[in-house]
């Protein structure tokens, strides 16, 4: 443990004023020519939200939300990682390792921590506690950034086991979404002696082009999938074939970086045609400013041009109990029948009718309920 540091994040009034500076002078696009957000994040909606970041957002707000809760850094494989931890006063508890994706950030997982360390306190049984562990990825909010080429998902699963030892969990169970779902099922492939059971929110598996008898559900997710690729994956290609270019705009300009990240969560939210009527205008933020503050925008963006174009591992099997939550409106979704190729041993599957990718950040009672039942039904790590 003496390898780990206490961390407190800072915003300096510096930060502060050349952030006021960038917005106060920003240079506006013209309008779009749609009245909707077919080609992208409204002017209007960015200019009232990028002002509302200038002249009302509680601009210390990201800042005291992280340190009501333990940060800390240590070195894992050479970067010095941020990461939330926070220990359940029951002492039973179960340690939990939760990664989130892009463009996402520990903030999403604020509103879940209570609950998941002491269910007690909201109106849960003191025996579904969890200790919980909250990294930021390489190259995203406070953890370093790479500064040679090699560090994909593989490598941060790698880390991420490292740093459940260093911690002194000889047993744990892990979580993701979006990344955060494709890390974990690394970590499953490659630590199968110490996680034992893994539970993701987004479906990593594609469709089985040669599957019969397709049901209704089946369908639907393969239509979603030509969807994504057809009209929303353009983010993505950029990510991963020219991340440098792309950083220039997203860690200069304010509005560029909350536009880039909004239409994301616009897109992928179940929020019926607007991101602020899932989560507030300030819990947006709070995760823009994640990405403003640490200039992220290109560091974020290459796991994207690291993780893309290889991973033949992705279909290798994960052989250690697996639970999935899969919500009409996640970017991408499977069936238990396709992903049942891959995980070949699924002890937990929901079908969810509402909710979208963010799970943890859109509709925290939900996805707390969903981890109190999903690991509930797998081995359970050793107290000891």
């Amino acid at each position: 443990m003496s390898d780990i540091s206490p961390f407190v994040i800072s915003i300096s009034d510096q930060q502060i004023t050349d952030l006021n500076n960038r917005i106060a002078n920003t240079r506006w696009p013209d309008a779009e020519t749609t009245a909707d957000w077919n080609q992208g994040v409204p002017l209007a909606y960015v200019k009232e939200l990028v002002q509302y970041w200038g002249e009302q957002y509680d601009q210390q707000r990201l800042a005291n939300r992280l340190n009501a809760f333990d940060n800390f850094k240590t070195n894992l494989l050479g970067l010095n990682i941020h990461f939330m931890h926070i220990r359940s006063s029951n002492p039973n508890a179960r340690p939990l390792l939760l990664t989130h994706g892009w463009p996402g950030s520990v903030v999403e997982f604020l509103k879940v921590i209570g609950p998941l360390t002491e269910p007690q306190e909201h109106g849960g049984n003191a025996d579904d506690a969890f200790h919980l562990v909250i990294p930021s990825l390489p190259g995203y909010g406070f953890s370093d950034k790479p500064q040679a080429t090699g560090w994909g998902v593989e490598k941060i699963a790698e880390a991420w086991s490292a740093l459940m030892a260093r911690l002194g969990y000889s047993q744990y169970f892990a979580q993701g979404g979006d990344w955060g779902s494709v890390i974990t099922s690394y970590i499953a492939r490659q630590d199968p002696e110490h996680c034992l059971g893994i539970h993701i929110n987004m479906g990593i598996v594609a469709p089985d082009p040669n599957a019969e008898n397709l049901t209704a559900n089946e369908l639907s997710i393969m239509a979603g999938w030509k969807y994504y690729q057809d009209w929303d994956s353009g983010y993505s290609k950029q990510q991963a074939t020219r991340p440098q270019t792309l950083g220039y705009g997203l860690v200069d300009s304010p509005s560029g970086q909350a536009a880039w990240i909004v239409e994301k969560f616009y897109q992928w939210m179940d929020c019926d045609g607007h991101p602020e009527n899932i989560v507030s205008r300030d819990e947006l933020l709070d995760n823009i400013m994640v990405y403003w503050l640490t200039g992220s925008g290109a560091s974020s963006a290459r796991l994207y041009w690291e993780s893309f174009g290889g991973g033949e591992g992705r279909e290798q099997p994960v052989s250690i109990p697996m639970g999935a939550t899969i919500s009409t409106k996640d970017i991408f979704r499977t069936s238990e029948r396709f992903a049942s190729r891959v995980f070949t041993n699924i002890v937990y599957w929901k079908d969810k009718e509402e909710g979208g990718h963010f799970a943890a950040f859109e509709q925290p009672n939900a996805f707390v309920s969903e981890l109190r039942e999903c690991f509930s039904v797998m081995p359970q790590p050793d107290p000891g």
